[in-house]
């Protein structure tokens, strides 16, 4: 990769007044209005990945405009973090782009796409909106069992399934450094949470969920940049405090 290209890897999704955070080179992400849910994009030269993708397919359309803005290049990777509504439910604006997730969501229980869309509705989605949502529900191209290697061009990320938690179906993204002085990035999805409480709902493992934490503190470590589902950016010690609150 040559300096010049490097230079436009790390800079363009921190472009200014976009609404993007930019969190290490080639490496921001967004917090959308409704429900604080977090969105990650991660750029190469060969490829961007975007992590999550909003509760509509309006959500998601707007998403897709914003980072071929920003990048000048489709989208060619979307990670779904787990299951939910508020996470899934814009993936049908990326037809063309590949769609990562826990194999678990290739194969869902008739009545799923249904269920979730009355929970979008019950957390605030315009009833149409969650309707075409679900009836357009994409599901994961390319499922992940516990661990994926990614290579983006000059950037690779993992995908991996730390064990059960939010869900039975969690997958976290972790973005290393691009180079020795440049931080980690970890998305968390909803594992970590930084704007309220974790939420245990009917899916949830709570047994399991300060192993999960356990593993995703082993692979981001003391220095990465832990991204939640919701809130704010936190760090190693905010993650080991969350596990101390889960643990029995």
């Amino acid at each position: 990769m040559s300096d010049e290209e490097r230079a436009g890897a790390g800079a363009v999704p921190g472009a200014g007044g976009s609404g993007w955070e930019q969190l290490a080179p080639g490496v921001a992400r967004r917090r959308l209005p409704h429900l604080d849910v977090t969105i990650g994009l991660v750029v190469g030269t060969d490829g961007v990945l975007m992590v999550d993708t909003g509760s509509t397919l309006r959500e998601g359309a707007e998403l897709r405009a914003q980072a071929e803005a920003l990048t000048g290049r489709p989208v060619t990777h979307v990670v779904l973090t787990h299951g939910h509504f508020d996470h899934v439910f814009g993936a049908a604006a990326f037809p063309e782009a590949e769609v990562y997730g826990h194999r678990a969501l290739g194969g869902p229980p008739a009545g799923d796409a249904e269920a979730m869309r009355a929970d979008a509705v019950a957390h605030g989605v315009d009833p149409a909106e969650a309707a075409a949502a679900a009836a357009a529900l994409r599901r994961p191209t390319r499922p992940v069992l516990d661990r994926l290697a990614l290579d983006l061009g000059d950037r690779p990320v993992t995908l991996l399934h730390p064990g059960p938690g939010h869900t039975g179906h969690d997958i976290v993204v972790h973005v290393p450094g691009a180079s020795p002085s440049d931080p980690s990035v970890l998305f968390c999805g909803d594992l970590v949470e930084e704007s309220g409480p974790p939420q245990a709902g009917p899916d949830a493992v709570p047994a399991q969920w300060p192993t999960a934490l356990d593993a995703l503190l082993a692979l981001g470590g003391e220095t990465a940049r832990y991204v939640p589902g919701h809130g704010a950016v936190v760090d190693a010690r905010f993650v080991r405090r969350l596990r101390g609150a889960l643990t029995p």
